[in-house]
């Protein structure tokens, strides 16, 4: 026990170490210097409001209410239709920083409903900050397996399809989780948590116990012990977070850090105690000393089942991150495992002088691991690269809709989003 507990913080803490390092070594570059620019928005445009010559991004109001529809596809959803929207605030200091709650609702032609609500809120001077995950999905989605390696190396893959490991499930997902925590010194937090993920309705499409046809799934629940058709993980947790970001919704410089580690007790029936230790870190740079959109950032996190067992459903999964922004290249759900690590990396650049049309390119990497087939981490990593396209929604608070393209292999997708990926 006490191995697989250093072995999961020694992933966290070296991810974390060198992050942090980057943050102190560039403290002094760091500058929020009032840089003069004829910066238009989509508002200036469409509605050619007159501004001054000369506007200064220091200069910011308090809100920006965004709300717009969307209208996608993807595999994991089939066409689908709905609305976001997006509420960015501060409070009345100069010194706040903005706040996001996030809200959408769709339909999808597989007979799914996704709502969901999102929260990034500072109050009281920067000092408490509560982060939040709320969904209620009527949903269906393939499974594919644990680990990276269900897809083969380059060399193996000629006429590989991964519709040949599809599995597809019905199923109904409620998810809270509520993080609340408090500023102790110099942008760092220490709070808790509850959370909650229900899975119930649970229809295997594959399986046929009668003929023999299991599924990963039902494979994984009985040898576990939980009940193939339904359950739940009830969960408190301890959170560590840092955060020197200048701006959350689109940042030109900062880090943020967060750690969190979850308890799930055994509370009802074929429930199981485990622990789940997640760690996440975006870090940004700008490039250009003139032009601070010119930025490189990076996000990697790590989910790892510290202990104990959790059911399928639950094991880490790409793309099912707060905002379910992970993973762009892949179907959500593709990777999962016992344990999953992602990074994304992208170098963001103003397209149009007056800073209306922005551009990104980026790569991402993911690995899982299956400890029933003794797959590691990093035994098999699975890439992927994008270009994206912003168009600038409000210049004040740095809100851009943007528009990504990613390849991954044997895979890719298009994602239409208000606020950057990350």
């Amino acid at each position: 026990m006490q191995l697989a507990y250093t072995k999961h913080f020694k992933h966290a803490y070296l991810v974390l170490v060198l992050l942090f390092s980057y943050e102190f070594s560039i403290a002094q570059s760091k500058t929020d210097t009032l840089i003069s620019t004829q910066i238009k928005d989509i508002g200036d445009v469409l509605f050619k409001k007159k501004k001054k010559d000369s506007i200064k991004i220091a200069e910011k109001k308090d809100s920006f209410f965004l709300l717009i529809p969307v209208i996608g596809s993807q595999p994991a959803t089939g066409f689908m239709f709905g609305f976001t929207g997006q509420y960015t605030f501060k409070g009345l200091k100069p010194e706040d920083k903005y706040s996001t709650i996030n809200l959408n609702a769709t339909y999808t032609t597989k007979d799914q409903w996704l709502i969901n609500m999102k929260n990034n809120v500072l109050l009281s001077g920067n000092k408490i900050f509560l982060s939040g995950d709320w969904r209620f999905y009527i949903f269906s989605q393939p499974n594919y397996g644990l680990g990276t390696d269900i897809i083969p190396p380059a060399k193996d893959d000629e006429g590989f399809s991964l519709d040949s490991l599809s599995q597809p499930m019905d199923y109904n997902y409620i998810k809270f989780h509520q993080t609340a925590s408090w500023l102790v010194k110099n942008n760092f937090y220490v709070g808790a948590g509850l959370h909650l993920d229900g899975y119930t309705s649970i229809d295997d499409n594959n399986l046929d116990t009668a003929n023999q046809r299991y599924t990963a799934h039902y494979n994984y629940s009985t040898k576990y012990g939980f009940d193939p058709k339904k359950y739940y993980v009830y969960g408190v947790s301890l959170n560590f977070l840092y955060d020197s970001r200048d701006n959350q919704i689109n940042p030109n410089h900062g880090l943020y850090g967060n750690l969190n580690f979850r308890l799930n007790p055994a509370i009802g029936k074929n429930d199981y105690t485990s622990t789940v230790l997640f760690a996440e870190m975006r870090y940004f740079k700008p490039l250009s000393k003139t032009n601070l959109q010119h930025v490189w950032g990076i996000w990697v996190y790590g989910q790892f089942v510290t202990s104990g067992k959790v059911p399928y459903l639950n094991l880490p999964s790409i793309g099912w991150d707060q905002r379910s922004r992970g993973g762009k290249g892949y179907t959500q759900g593709v990777f999962r495992g016992n344990n999953l690590v992602y990074l994304e990396t992208e170098y963001r650049f103003p397209i149009s002088k007056n800073q209306l049309f922005s551009g990104t390119v980026f790569g991402d990497f993911t690995t899982a691991s299956d400890k029933d087939r003794d797959v590691k981490l990093f035994d098999s990593i699975q890439p992927a690269f994008g270009v994206g396209f912003r168009i600038l929604l409000d210049k004040k608070t740095r809100t851009n809709l943007i528009f990504n393209y990613a390849w991954g292999r044997k895979s890719k997708g298009f994602y239409l989003n208000a606020g950057e990926s990350f």
